[in-house]
């Protein structure tokens, strides 16, 4: 049985504020119970609902050191979905109205959390074999490791792993605080280990000091070796490469099943959704006072209203797109200007576009069942989980190929008829204009082919089993 602990700054359903949430809550239920005990480690922050501070049960709380200072640790735990959690207490740290704050708050909170969750581990009698972590908040954990928890027999053996969700977000801060904070000795801060750029980066020396770096799909791992994903740390993942591979995230594929989601109109499945689909397209033109006609394409965006998702582009020919037959139904929040964006056009073309500029779980259910098509132009996109939810949902996605948007989707070939949906390669508002088009003349001209490519996206797998079964593949490997 092999032991493994994922340590990780938000978890769904306790706390969430992206995707990196959703992979560790999701993930740990899909390991094979048999073969590995997977547990999950998170701060225990006073903004979580109270219905589940409710559930956790007070285990222990001891006193540690971090760099000159004496840190209170509470440890509370819970079972959820058959799945242990343990949850780091601290008011200090853990206050607030929202996970994270002011970037120099979060690098004391974060040096604190993972040095807590290495420190909690011989009090509540759990050895992990490995230790999973997750982004920058948790980077100081593999330091950590083979700093001052090196010595003792307790963490001799124990393998540490990366994952890279989002190479943007670093942890970045002034050496000189970091070294006070963290209390590691100045060794650590040289330019092959957390120093970078003058200062100290939590995220690089998390890769540095880890036996394994994974990212969320195997485009992003390559891309992240090159300059213009890299963030400043390409030269490090070149040299890191022979330890680092890429596994794409899954979606949980019984929140996300148009034959039993309570959020939509009318339940289908790919055996009938020619017929049944088209009605929860129907029922949200009512709804968000679009023209009601069924036959018209209608294509969504439920993302974050940021440049990295590829709005400006969207921006450079919403003109010229809305004189197409087609509706557009966009639902997040973000950049104001970009949200005004979308407002101006919702007015200028009213029954045509409709901004629903806030976030609902339910509207985001509504638009994956109801849309013909789901656009995602991102610039950069690690993983991206809305391509997967719209192939799940059969709405075919038209995407920039970049990151896992290019591994998930395969472009339609009308020679072969072979795909699951629509893509184009530069980052160029036309060339997106152009594969839009095309996809609306497969819509409108050739709808048995269009049916077909539904019929292919709907037969896709990327629940959690699958990316289970890589990541149990890379725990043998490590922990032999």
């Amino acid at each position: 049985m092999k032991k493994v602990l994922f340590v990780a700054s938000e978890v769904v359903p306790f706390i969430k504020t992206g995707g990196l949430a959703d992979v560790v809550g999701s993930l740990p239920k899909y390991f094979d119970k048999e073969q590995f005990d997977v547990r999950v480690i998170a701060p225990k922050y006073m903004c979580m609902a109270q219905k589940w501070k409710d559930q956790m049960q007070y285990l222990t709380h001891f006193y540690m050191e971090l760099g000159w200072r004496t840190q209170y640790v509470g440890i509370l735990q819970m079972e959820y979905e058959g799945v242990q959690f343990y949850f780091v207490d601290n008011e200090f740290y853990f206050a607030g109205s929202k996970p994270y704050g002011n970037i120099y708050e979060d690098i004391e909170k974060f040096a604190f959390f993972s040095r807590a969750a290495l420190s909690a581990l011989p009090v509540i009698g759990f050895q992990p074999d490995i230790i999973h972590c997750h982004d920058w908040q948790t980077g100081l954990v593999p330091v950590y490791l083979k700093d001052s928890f090196h010595g003792g027999e307790f963490f001799a053996n124990m393998k540490s792993i990366m994952t890279i969700h989002n190479l943007k977000f670093q942890g970045i801060w002034d050496k000189k605080t970091v070294m006070n904070i963290t209390g590691l000795s100045p060794y650590y801060f040289a330019p092959d280990k957390l120093e970078a750029y003058g200062d100290a980066n939590y995220l690089k020396g998390g890769i540095v000091y880890a036996d394994a770096i994974t990212t969320v799909s195997m485009t992003y791992a390559e891309e992240i070796k090159t300059p213009f994903y890299g963030e400043h740390l390409d030269g490090l993942m070149q040299a890191r490469s022979n330890a680092l591979r890429g596994i794409v995230n899954g979606i949980d594929y019984k929140e996300y099943d148009p034959e039993t989601d309570p959020f939509i109109k009318k339940n289908y499945n790919a055996v009938n959704f020619r017929k049944e689909k088209v009605k929860n397209k129907v029922a949200l033109q009512e709804e968000l006072g679009l023209t009601v006609d069924p036959k018209k394409m209608m294509i969504g965006v439920v993302s974050r209203l940021t440049d990295q998702k590829g709005f400006d582009l969207i921006e450079y020919v919403m003109d010229e797109l809305c004189q197409d037959d087609i509706q557009l139904v966009v639902l997040g929040t973000g950049e104001e200007r970009y949200e005004n964006m979308f407002r101006h056009f919702a007015w200028k073309y009213q029954g045509k576009v409709s901004a629903n500029i806030f976030y609902s779980e339910a509207m985001s259910h509504k638009i994956y069942a109801s849309c013909d098509a789901f656009l995602m132009p991102s610039l950069f996109e690690p993983c991206g989980l809305s391509q997967l939810m719209s192939l799940r949902y059969g709405t075919l996605p038209i995407v920039r190929e970049t990151g896992g948007l290019k591994d998930t989707v395969e472009p339609y070939n009308e020679f072969e008829s072979t795909g699951t949906g629509f893509s184009f390669c530069n980052y160029n508002a036309h060339e997106m204009l152009n594969t839009i088009r095309y996809a609306e003349r497969i819509y409108y001209d050739k709808k048995r082919e269009w049916n077909k490519l539904i019929d292919r996206a709907m037969a896709q797998d990327f629940s959690w089993s699958n990316s289970a079964k890589k990541y149990e593949e890379l725990y043998n490997w490590l922990a032999g």
